[in-house]
Protein backbone atom coordinates (compact mmCIF):
# COMPACT_ATOMS: atom_id res chain seq x y z
CA UNK A 1 0.00 0.00 0.00
CA UNK A 2 1.47 2.82 -0.55
CA UNK A 3 1.63 6.32 1.86
CA UNK A 4 0.61 9.40 1.15
CA UNK A 5 3.47 11.98 0.99
CA UNK A 6 2.57 14.43 2.80
CA UNK A 7 5.74 16.73 2.25
CA UNK A 8 6.18 18.10 5.63
CA UNK A 9 9.04 20.77 5.84
CA UNK A 10 11.11 21.17 8.99
CA UNK A 11 11.35 24.71 10.86
CA UNK A 12 11.46 24.71 14.39
CA UNK A 13 15.00 25.15 14.77
CA UNK A 14 18.47 24.80 13.63
CA UNK A 15 21.89 23.48 15.26
CA UNK A 16 24.85 25.37 15.08
CA UNK A 17 28.45 23.90 16.17
CA UNK A 18 28.71 27.29 18.49
CA UNK A 19 25.35 25.98 20.30
CA UNK A 20 26.86 22.76 20.85
CA UNK A 21 27.41 21.59 24.69
CA UNK A 22 31.10 20.63 25.62
CA UNK A 23 30.11 17.05 25.77
CA UNK A 24 27.32 15.22 24.76
CA UNK A 25 26.55 14.17 27.87
CA UNK A 26 25.87 17.93 28.87
CA UNK A 27 23.97 18.21 25.15
CA UNK A 28 21.87 15.20 25.67
CA UNK A 29 20.77 16.77 29.04
CA UNK A 30 19.88 19.76 27.65
CA UNK A 31 17.18 18.09 24.90
CA UNK A 32 16.18 15.76 27.36
CA UNK A 33 15.17 18.85 29.66
CA UNK A 34 13.50 20.59 26.13
CA UNK A 35 11.67 17.46 25.71
CA UNK A 36 10.26 16.96 29.34
CA UNK A 37 9.65 20.69 28.81
CA UNK A 38 7.67 20.64 25.59
CA UNK A 39 5.96 17.19 27.39
CA UNK A 40 6.95 14.64 24.72
CA UNK A 41 5.47 11.59 25.87
CA UNK A 42 7.81 9.27 27.57
CA UNK A 43 10.93 11.74 26.74
CA UNK A 44 13.64 8.48 28.12
CA UNK A 45 11.79 5.65 25.23
CA UNK A 46 14.62 4.98 22.80
CA UNK A 47 14.99 2.18 19.85
CA UNK A 48 17.69 -0.28 20.95
CA UNK A 49 19.22 -2.06 18.65
CA UNK A 50 21.21 -4.88 19.09
CA UNK A 51 22.99 -7.72 16.54
CA UNK A 52 23.89 -11.44 17.00
CA UNK A 53 27.31 -12.68 16.19
CA UNK A 54 26.18 -13.33 12.74
CA UNK A 55 25.17 -9.50 12.44
CA UNK A 56 21.71 -10.34 12.38
CA UNK A 57 19.98 -7.27 13.76
CA UNK A 58 17.06 -6.79 15.92
CA UNK A 59 15.63 -3.42 17.72
CA UNK A 60 13.15 -2.63 20.76
CA UNK A 61 11.86 0.07 22.07
CA UNK A 62 12.94 0.16 25.72
CA UNK A 63 13.25 3.24 28.89
CA UNK A 64 16.40 4.70 29.39
CA UNK A 65 17.11 4.65 33.24
CA UNK A 66 19.83 6.72 34.01
CA UNK A 67 22.71 8.83 32.50
CA UNK A 68 26.12 10.66 33.45
CA UNK A 69 29.54 11.06 32.24
CA UNK A 70 30.10 6.81 32.18
CA UNK A 71 26.84 6.43 29.88
CA UNK A 72 23.83 5.24 29.37
CA UNK A 73 22.19 2.92 31.46
CA UNK A 74 18.90 0.30 30.89
CA UNK A 75 17.31 -2.57 32.70
CA UNK A 76 15.83 -6.06 31.27
CA UNK A 77 16.23 -9.56 31.37
CA UNK A 78 19.78 -11.07 30.80
CA UNK A 79 18.58 -14.22 29.12
CA UNK A 80 16.41 -12.11 26.76
CA UNK A 81 16.96 -11.87 23.00
CA UNK A 82 18.59 -8.44 22.98
CA UNK A 83 20.42 -10.43 26.26
CA UNK A 84 22.25 -12.76 24.22
CA UNK A 85 23.10 -10.66 21.57
CA UNK A 86 24.73 -8.27 23.90
CA UNK A 87 26.87 -11.29 25.72
CA UNK A 88 27.86 -12.39 21.99
CA UNK A 89 28.05 -8.89 20.38
CA UNK A 90 28.65 -6.13 23.00
CA UNK A 91 27.95 -2.88 21.21
CA UNK A 92 24.72 -1.54 20.51
CA UNK A 93 22.92 1.53 19.09
CA UNK A 94 20.44 3.76 20.97
CA UNK A 95 17.76 5.70 18.77
CA UNK A 96 15.55 9.07 20.80
CA UNK A 97 13.00 9.65 18.38
CA UNK A 98 11.36 13.04 19.71
CA UNK A 99 9.57 13.92 16.76
CA UNK A 100 7.85 16.41 18.01
CA UNK A 101 10.38 18.88 18.41
CA UNK A 102 11.66 17.60 14.83
CA UNK A 103 14.79 16.07 16.59
CA UNK A 104 16.83 12.22 16.76
CA UNK A 105 19.55 11.46 18.82
CA UNK A 106 21.60 8.65 17.84
CA UNK A 107 24.01 6.89 20.30
CA UNK A 108 26.64 4.25 19.47
CA UNK A 109 29.08 2.28 21.87
CA UNK A 110 30.08 -0.73 23.65
CA UNK A 111 27.65 -2.11 26.33
CA UNK A 112 28.77 -3.84 29.92
CA UNK A 113 26.68 -4.83 32.57
CA UNK A 114 26.64 -2.52 35.44
CA UNK A 115 27.31 -3.88 38.89
CA UNK A 116 24.97 -5.64 40.93
CA UNK A 117 24.61 -3.14 43.20
CA UNK A 118 23.57 -0.63 40.98
CA UNK A 119 20.96 -3.16 39.74
CA UNK A 120 19.69 -4.24 43.24
CA UNK A 121 19.45 -0.90 44.23
CA UNK A 122 17.49 -0.04 40.74
CA UNK A 123 15.64 -3.59 41.15
CA UNK A 124 14.27 -2.43 44.70
CA UNK A 125 12.88 0.96 43.37
CA UNK A 126 10.51 -0.73 40.96
CA UNK A 127 6.61 -1.32 41.96
CA UNK A 128 6.42 -4.75 43.78
CA UNK A 129 4.49 -6.21 40.31
CA UNK A 130 6.96 -5.52 38.56
CA UNK A 131 10.14 -7.26 40.78
CA UNK A 132 7.44 -9.97 40.57
CA UNK A 133 7.01 -9.69 36.44
CA UNK A 134 10.89 -9.94 36.20
CA UNK A 135 10.54 -13.19 37.94
CA UNK A 136 6.99 -14.51 36.21
CA UNK A 137 8.53 -13.89 32.43
CA UNK A 138 11.04 -15.81 31.00
CA UNK A 139 11.53 -13.16 28.36
CA UNK A 140 11.42 -13.56 24.38
CA UNK A 141 10.75 -17.48 25.20
CA UNK A 142 7.80 -19.18 23.62
CA UNK A 143 4.78 -19.68 26.03
CA UNK A 144 1.64 -21.35 25.31
CA UNK A 145 -0.37 -18.62 26.10
CA UNK A 146 -0.90 -15.92 28.17
CA UNK A 147 -2.76 -17.88 30.82
CA UNK A 148 1.04 -19.26 31.65
CA UNK A 149 2.05 -16.02 32.55
CA UNK A 150 -0.86 -15.03 34.81
CA UNK A 151 -0.55 -18.42 36.60
CA UNK A 152 2.94 -17.38 37.13
CA UNK A 153 2.11 -14.04 38.64
CA UNK A 154 -0.51 -15.30 40.83
CA UNK A 155 1.97 -18.18 42.33
CA UNK A 156 4.79 -15.47 43.12
CA UNK A 157 2.17 -12.99 44.70
CA UNK A 158 1.37 -15.80 46.85
CA UNK A 159 4.99 -16.65 47.67
CA UNK A 160 6.13 -12.98 48.33
CA UNK A 161 3.01 -11.67 49.93
CA UNK A 162 4.27 -9.09 52.13
CA UNK A 163 7.84 -9.80 51.81
CA UNK A 164 11.15 -8.63 49.84
CA UNK A 165 11.33 -9.46 46.53
CA UNK A 166 14.85 -10.50 45.73
CA UNK A 167 16.39 -9.59 41.99
CA UNK A 168 16.43 -12.21 39.80
CA UNK A 169 19.92 -13.22 38.80
CA UNK A 170 18.86 -13.16 35.36
CA UNK A 171 17.66 -9.37 35.42
CA UNK A 172 19.80 -6.36 36.13
CA UNK A 173 21.22 -3.37 34.03
CA UNK A 174 23.44 -2.22 30.84
CA UNK A 175 25.53 0.89 30.64
CA UNK A 176 26.42 1.52 26.98
CA UNK A 177 29.52 3.77 27.03
CA UNK A 178 29.68 6.10 23.91
CA UNK A 179 31.94 6.27 21.02
CA UNK A 180 30.03 8.65 18.60
CA UNK A 181 26.84 10.47 19.70
CA UNK A 182 25.05 12.08 16.86
CA UNK A 183 22.45 15.37 17.36
CA UNK A 184 20.05 15.16 14.38
CA UNK A 185 17.50 18.54 13.75
CA UNK A 186 15.26 18.70 11.01
CA UNK A 187 15.60 21.59 8.51
CA UNK A 188 13.87 22.91 5.93
CA UNK A 189 14.29 21.72 2.19
CA UNK A 190 15.41 18.45 3.88
CA UNK A 191 19.31 19.97 4.78
CA UNK A 192 18.76 18.63 8.52
CA UNK A 193 21.96 19.50 10.90
CA UNK A 194 23.52 16.64 11.91
CA UNK A 195 26.03 17.26 14.73
CA UNK A 196 28.37 14.06 15.90
CA UNK A 197 30.30 13.78 18.48
CA UNK A 198 33.38 11.40 18.48
CA UNK A 199 35.42 10.15 21.57
CA UNK A 200 38.92 10.44 20.65
CA UNK A 201 41.91 7.78 21.88
CA UNK A 202 42.22 10.33 24.39
CA UNK A 203 38.91 10.63 25.88
CA UNK A 204 38.41 14.16 24.65
CA UNK A 205 35.45 14.53 22.16
CA UNK A 206 35.63 16.25 18.55
CA UNK A 207 32.67 17.18 16.69
CA UNK A 208 32.13 16.43 12.75
CA UNK A 209 28.96 17.66 10.71
CA UNK A 210 27.57 14.95 8.42
CA UNK A 211 25.57 15.93 5.33
CA UNK A 212 22.02 15.02 5.58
Amino acid sequence: MPLADLRKDYALAGLAEKDLARDPFRQFEKWFQEAEAAKIVEPNAMVVTTAARDGRPSARTMLLKGIDGRGFVFFSNYDSRKGRELEANPHATLLFPWIALERQVIVEGAVAKVAPEESDAYFHSRPHASQLGAWASAQSSIVAGRKVLEDAMKELEKKYAGQEVPRPPHWGGWRLNPETVEFWQGRRSRLHDRLRYRRGKDGGWSVERLAP
